[in-house]
């Protein structure tokens, strides 16, 4: 059998945040458990947590109830329970240096200032683990606090919800082929 793959999606809890723009790893999340018929999910590991099937291969759903900043101590939880090989670990987050819409896999790197990721590798003691960044656009001069946690307007909305279903193909193709032939077939420039 497969080894468990684990997918997390970054953003901050509550209706406070729902829909903004630093909240599409959420989004993505809710997309893959939407596709894969998942009733609801429990809460484990500080954040909540499903179990789906994406492209036949088992998969666990994350979304990090820590906020943002914190959300090393969730994903660290996760992999150390289920000794889960960061390979096998694919967190999704916005990111205000890509357009709007345009996806870009990693096989690790750095966190580019994204304190979620910072915080991962914090937890995880590495940054080598696969990443998916979804662009946001940038945000005006000194305006990253109010621009990340504000929502999406009209043709935005649109844009990212392409986004997210190319997004969606990408974890499925990561699932099961792997980092690289996702960053193959998703990283162009068309996206």
């Amino acid at each position: 059998m497969a080894a468990l793959k684990l997918v997390v999606g970054l953003g901050n809890p509550g209706p406070k945040y729902h829909g903004t723009r630093h909240n599409v790893g959420f989004d993505l999340v809710d997309r893959l458990a939407e596709g894969a018929r998942i009733d609801g999910f429990s809460r484990k590991f500080e954040g909540l947590v499903a179990e789906a099937e994406l492209d036949f291969r088992r998969v666990l759903l994350l979304k990090p109830d820590t906020f943002m900043n914190l959300s090393g101590r969730s994903v660290g939880q996760a992999v150390r329970f289920h000794k889960i090989e960061l390979t096998d670990v694919l967190v999704v987050c916005d990111d205000l240096n890509l357009p709007l819409g345009r996806l870009r896999l990693r096989k690790g790197g750095s966190d580019g200032g994204q304190k979620g990721l910072r915080d991962i590798a914090h937890h995880l003691g590495t940054h080598e683990f696969p990443r998916l960044r979804i662009g946001i656009g940038e945000a005006g001069e000194g305006q990253a606090v109010d621009y990340v946690l504000g929502r999406f307007k009209g043709a935005e909305r649109a844009k990212v919800d392409d986004a997210l279903i190319l997004a969606s193909q990408a974890v499925a193709v990561w699932a099961s082929q792997g980092i690289q032939a996702a960053m193959n077939r998703f990283n162009g420039p068309s996206q």
